[in-house]
């Protein structure tokens, strides 16, 4: 582990599931949305082609040209979660070009593709990225996600020289590192979050539905409560993966996925997480290029020193990506 530059909340801030909640409380939003208006201003839609004929949403805030930074949401999060709102304002104001993305299905999306989003589309974020490098041939490129995107970014770094990808860096914040165990303590943990879940995938299934009337019927899918059974049934009737464990290897990234990591990548954690068990951090391949910063306290995407301002994350990030 490398030592984190000083993280210290003030004493209120401590807590494992506020500082969880923090990042996408609705009482923030007024605030962060009138710290990014210049981000939001100077974005433009971009549908970015990711293979196969899939396309994919993108906002782009051009600033001076220095260097452009993806971002990359959470599991039913998109371009405008708040943490990517906060993050990116503070890239664009330090002169980075910012393109904030959506994932397949998230953001108001799920008209431009007609099969649904799973967890292992790697390939078409792949092709979305390439897109961006060949629209900014000048630019370099560094890639930053949080929880499932942070995933998702340490996946396409560990496939770029495959697809001939020049990426400068990659942070990944609070990655999902093995999915089972990541459904498992989301099943078994604070009932919040599994609430929290189950309403916005249940809701993004009805958007589905209505986007393309007649080619989907989840039927009781739809009155579910439980993470684990929704999967199941989504992958078993809407994947090509034979069973649970197949589609969870697919996108967990301990073990020996990052073996040949050759972009410089970092990982932030904190160990109080109760979303991604920071225990499996121990089982993630450690090539030189890959650091993992882990902080005692900071909860999942967390990191908060206060209620208002910009935070520890958005400093670190900034510092990362001028190391």
């Amino acid at each position: 582990m490398f030592a984190a530059p000083p993280f210290a909340p003030q004493p209120w801030l401590r807590g494992r599931h506020l500082q969880s909640i923090l990042p996408s409380f609705p009482g923030r939003r007024a605030l962060v949305e009138r710290r990014a208006r210049p981000l939001r201003q100077a974005a433009r839609e971009l549908l970015l082609d990711g293979g196969e004929g899939v396309r994919l949403q993108g906002f782009h805030s051009p600033s001076e040209g220095r260097s452009l930074v993806v971002l990359l949401h959470g599991w039913e999060g998109s371009a405008d979660s708040l943490y990517i709102l906060s993050l990116g304002q503070a890239l664009f104001a330090q002169g980075y070009d910012v393109v904030r993305l959506n994932l397949r299905d998230h953001g108001d999306t799920h008209h431009l593709n007609s099969e649904l989003f799973h967890s292992c589309r790697l390939p078409e974020v792949l092709g979305a990225v390439r897109s961006l490098q060949q629209r900014f041939p000048s630019q370099q490129v560094s890639l930053v996600g949080f929880s499932l995107g942070g995933n998702f970014m340490l996946r396409v770094a560990a496939e770029a020289p495959r697809v001939g990808l020049a990426l400068r860096r990659v942070v990944a914040i609070s990655p999902v590192l093995n999915p089972e165990n990541s459904l498992a303590a989301l099943d078994s943990g604070f009932f919040l979050y599994r609430w929290y879940f189950v309403r916005k995938w249940i809701r993004s299934l009805r958007r589905k539905q209505r986007a393309w009337p007649g080619r989907f019927e989840f039927g009781d899918l739809l009155e579910s409560r439980s993470l684990g059974p929704m999967t199941q049934e989504l992958v078993l009737k809407h994947t090509d993966y034979p069973d649970l464990a197949s589609y969870f290897r697919g996108y967990s990234i301990t073990g020996e996925r990052l073996a040949l990591l050759q972009v410089p990548s970092t990982i932030v954690m904190a160990e109080d997480d109760p979303i991604i068990p920071a225990a499996d951090l121990v089982h993630l391949a450690r090539p030189a290029t890959l650091k993992v910063i882990a902080t005692k306290t900071g909860g999942h995407c967390g990191f908060f020193e206060s209620f208002t301002s910009p935070g520890w994350i958005e400093r670190l990030v900034l510092a990362e990506l001028r190391a």
